[in-house]
């Protein structure tokens, strides 16, 4: 009889289950994601922003905010557009840490990329040793059939 090593003893019900699992997780994060908005205010009162995956979904001006010039106006708007913006990153990485655990929150690689490299070079590897793994298995096959 063929010894067919690990592959023998893969439990495909477990698989199937772990990969449903994943899907329904991942399901559960588009539909998060979609209901997170940022929100941000300034000091003052004149200028609200609200930031959503969508963009900026929400500028609102206090009529006192006509009184402002132009410039000023310019830098309240922005400065409070950012803060939206920030708002609904700090809600993403916060629900990305509790959907997935910090240790795997794929968040963490935007302000890490070397980390994000360092992984995808593991992956590689990874693949590597496997696929030089296979190929043996292969070629072992390969002979024993006489091919």
């Amino acid at each position: 009889m063929q010894d067919f090593g690990d592959f023998a003893n893969l439990d495909i019900d477990k698989l199937l289950k772990t990969a449903e699992e994943q899907f329904s997780r991942v399901e559960e994060v588009q539909k998060t994601m979609a209901e997170l908005v940022g929100k941000a205010k300034d000091e003052d009162g004149l200028v609200t922003a609200e930031y959503t995956s969508a963009g900026l979904t929400m500028l609102e001006l206090h009529p006192k905010a006509m009184r402002l010039g132009s410039g000023e106006l310019a830098d309240k708007v922005k400065a409070v557009v950012q803060e939206a913006t920030a708002d609904l990153q700090r809600q993403v990485n916060e629900t990305m840490g509790e959907m997935f655990g910090e240790d795997e929150n794929p968040m963490k690689f935007i302000s890490n990329p070397d980390a994000a490299l360092e992984q995808v070079k593991n992956a590689e590897a990874a693949y590597n040793r496997t696929f030089e793994d296979v190929m043996g298995e292969l070629d072992k096959i390969r002979r024993r059939l006489d091919l």
